[in-house]
């Protein structure tokens, strides 16, 4: 007598679920095994549907079984940037602590491509720790909604972040050279879409106003020396004594090209960087800079991001790390205010 065949039910996969939510496997296996990675709205729709195709009885692997208490991605606009070498020190070192696998990714400036590293990773890391983001907040709230996000150097309504006080230091060392009698004092942007940048303008404005010193602000420019010795010529050209630099490397940039012209800096041009990086102190002359910690930054910044984990509804936070001015021998008195009036 032939033996009854036992049907034996075919498992519904995390593929076959992510394509009836329309969401890639990964956000399916990180909604089913921990409900805090996604949004509630995902989860009960992922949820729903996996009850609805049979998913029940499915063994998910316990966190316990993880190499890794997850992934952390930290994105940065560039690397050409010695600065974010400090982040990324901080960032991974916090990381590693906390037992995270860390994942480094540059977007070369481009708000495209930022878009597209984003939208990729909400679908495959725990969290992302995001540095000088150039692309709109709507969007930045809109990804923030399915993978906890924590910016750098970028206030975001809705997000957590983490603020270096750059523009306070820079309005500091316009004070400082307006002490030494500039009056005509030019500020290099930095690039196309930086908030900082916007910030730093604003700041400077507002201190050119109350001192009574005209302020030139000149350019969009990339972070690079390059970009430097182009902005030093534009810099000669305004009529300005003295320039503050969005960034040290813009700043080193600008004295090797004011060097190879024969520009005394700072005999007949002051300069100031931002940001302090290895190698301000002994440029020729040493950059007199502001000195924004990079590492803390990028250690605290991972940090609120953990603390985010599991705690969704959580209210937003942003914490501020204060900056100083560092004088060197770059900036100078305004020879020519020296100078007595003929007559």
């Amino acid at each position: 007598m032939a033996l009854p065949v036992r049907r034996v039910r075919r498992r519904v996969t995390l593929t076959e679920i992510a394509h009836a939510c329309d969401v890639a496997p990964s956000t399916v296996s990180r909604a089913l095994a921990n409900p805090n990675r996604v949004s509630p709205a995902m989860y009960e729709r992922i949820a729903r549907k996996a009850r609805e195709m049979g998913y029940e009885s499915a063994v998910l692997p316990g966190t316990a079984e993880r190499m890794s208490a997850g992934t952390i991605a930290l994105v940065l606009p560039n690397l050409s940037n010695p600065f974010n070498l400090d982040l990324i020190r901080g960032c991974q070192a916090q990381a590693q602590a906390a037992g995270f696998m860390f994942v480094l990714l540059s977007t070369d400036e481009s708000v495209h491509v930022e878009s597209t590293w984003l939208l990729e990773l909400s679908q495959t890391v725990d969290g992302i720790v995001l540095a000088s983001a150039r692309g709109d907040d709507e969007q930045l709230r809109e990804i923030a909604d399915n993978i906890p996000i924590v910016t750098i150097n970028r206030e975001v309504p809705s997000l957590s972040g983490i603020v270096i006080d750059t523009p306070a230091g820079c309005a500091q060392g316009l004070e400082y050279l307006s002490s030494l009698g500039h009056t005509s004092i030019a500020y290099v942007r930095g690039p196309e879409g930086s908030w900082t940048d916007q910030e730093r303008l604003t700041a400077l404005t507002e201190t050119a106003e109350r001192l009574g010193v005209t302020l030139t602000p000149v350019g969009r420019f990339l972070p690079t020396m390059a970009s430097g010795a182009a902005a030093a010529d534009v810099v000669e050209l305004s009529g300005a004594t003295a320039a503050i630099f969005f960034n040290d490397t813009l700043a080193i940039g600008a004295l090797t090209r004011f060097k190879s012209r024969g520009i005394s800096v700072p005999g007949q041009m002051s300069v100031i960087g931002c940001d302090d990086i290895f190698g301000a102190s002994f440029s020729e002359p040493p950059l007199t800079t502001v000195t924004a910690f990079g590492e803390e930054a990028g250690r605290a910044a991972t940090d609120l991001l953990i603390s985010r984990f599991g705690q969704r509804r959580k209210s937003p936070r942003v914490d501020r790390i204060a900056t100083h001015l560092t004088v060197r021998e770059s900036a100078g008195r305004d020879l020519r205010s020296l100078v007595e009036p003929s007559g």
